[in-house]
């Protein structure tokens, strides 16, 4: 049945709605706009250089010559596709679902879901605190992307609370079979200490989250056979899904999209069937065992990690307490273009000399070691793949 979730629609009549449309600080108006509150996120994340950088981040393989295997802003895309249609039949905001949708995976680091285990690593490392990809995306719509207002002024995105709260809240690793929105309006950036440690604050965002896991099964699934890494296990993969006739990705996604509509209500929250959910089960299964560990991901995982950990340690030797930025200095002179760019986007969060047109939070006192080291982690994580090797080889090469 169409439209069951309409009256729990993310709008004015919803009694979390002034939570929902809260942003960190006033937004600048402008005299005549067409947009909705989401939909002006929406455009905000559009336009920042986070979201573009998405089409050269790993997905799943990393295959930055083959144009036919997934990326990251594919992904997102994937993502606000299902979430779009879940929202639209269901009778929820799909403005919202879309903001949330294009913007979930902003945080992601270079090198998919291996770079982020790697930057984990070196942040418990440094300051005992794990790297993950959601809070780092609610950090960088909070403190990192930039955008210039109509004076010209660089200022934070400064997106609503229930997009921030979808970013933060959207991880698809989930394996219950049933999923309802929070009622608690919390301090996202202090309660937050793990990922899926809540659910999310609104139907719309449940609605991505599921989204995420729809549309991550079955392309992973086509890039594998694409890459010739299931060659071997294609009778085994067929027996999983022909008994349900799931035979390539599109048909997986809508068997999906349609199971979750029929089955989800109010009172049960966002589900599968039994049967359904136990295909899922399945498939993840399959993944894990034939996609994820296979030899290929191996090999290049240990790349990944000399790779990072070398910029990692590489830009950190440039701390000298009060003196860094006179060591930075000293470090152009052996690898010229890598400091200079490291600095210049330093200087965009540094407390030290603020640009005039800087209206953004200053993050980072580069005298203190850990605010420094903080820097560097943000720094790399928003890295494209091809940015991060160029990099790497820029300070190897003689």
């Amino acid at each position: 049945m169409r439209d069951k979730f309409k009256d729990y629609i993310a709008d004015e009549n919803n009694p979390k709605w002034e939570n929902m449309i809260r942003r960190e600080k006033a937004i600048y108006k402008r005299e005549k706009d067409a947009r909705s509150e989401f939909e002006r996120d929406y455009t905000r994340i559009l336009h920042c250089t986070a979201y573009r950088r998405l089409k050269h981040k790993t997905q799943v393989f990393y295959s930055p010559e083959n144009d036919h295997i997934c990326t990251r802003i594919e992904h997102v895309m994937h993502v606000e596709s299902v979430s779009y249609t879940i929202a639209k039949y269901l009778g929820l905001n799909t403005e919202l679902t879309k903001a949330i949708a294009i913007a979930h995976d902003l945080g992601h680091s270079p090198f998919g879901h291996e770079g982020e285990k790697i930057l984990s690593e070196i942040s418990k490392r440094e300051f005992n605190e794990p790297f993950w990809h959601e809070k780092n995306g609610l950090d960088y719509v909070d403190k990192i992307e930039l955008l210039e207002d109509f004076n010209k002024n660089e200022q934070n995105l400064n997106l609503t609370y229930a997009v921030r709260d979808g970013i933060i809240s959207h991880c698809g690793e989930i394996d219950e079979n049933s999923l309802k929105p929070r009622e608690e309006y919390i301090d996202l950036k202090k309660d937050y200490t793990k990922p899926n440690q809540y659910s999310p604050y609104t139907w719309e965002a449940c609605v991505v989250k599921i989204a995420d896991k729809i549309s991550y099964l079955g392309r992973d699934i086509e890039d594998a056979i694409t890459l010739g890494i299931l060659d071997k296990k294609l009778e085994e993969l067929y027996k999983i899904l022909q008994s349900e006739q799931v035979i390539n990705n599109t048909v997986i996604i809508n068997y999906l999209i349609n199971d979750l509509c029929e089955n989800s209500t109010i009172e049960k929250g966002l589900c599968f069937s039994e049967k359904t959910f136990e295909l899922i089960n399945k498939i993840k299964s399959f993944n894990y065992n034939n996609i994820y560990k296979a030899t290929k991901i191996s090999a290049s995982t240990r790349y990944f990690n000399i790779l990072l950990n070398e910029i990692y340690y590489t830009l950190k030797s440039a701390y000298n307490g009060n003196k860094t930025l006179e060591k930075i200095e000293k470090m152009k002179q052996i690898h010229p273009e890598v400091f200079t760019r490291f600095k210049d986007w330093l200087s965009d969060y540094w407390t030290y000399k603020r640009k005039e047109n800087k209206h953004n939070e200053a993050l980072f006192d580069i005298e203190n070691e850990k605010d420094y080291c903080k820097a560097i982690i943000y720094y790399i994580s928003g890295m494209t793949d091809n940015f991060a090797i160029e990099v790497y080889n820029k300070l190897i090469r003689f």
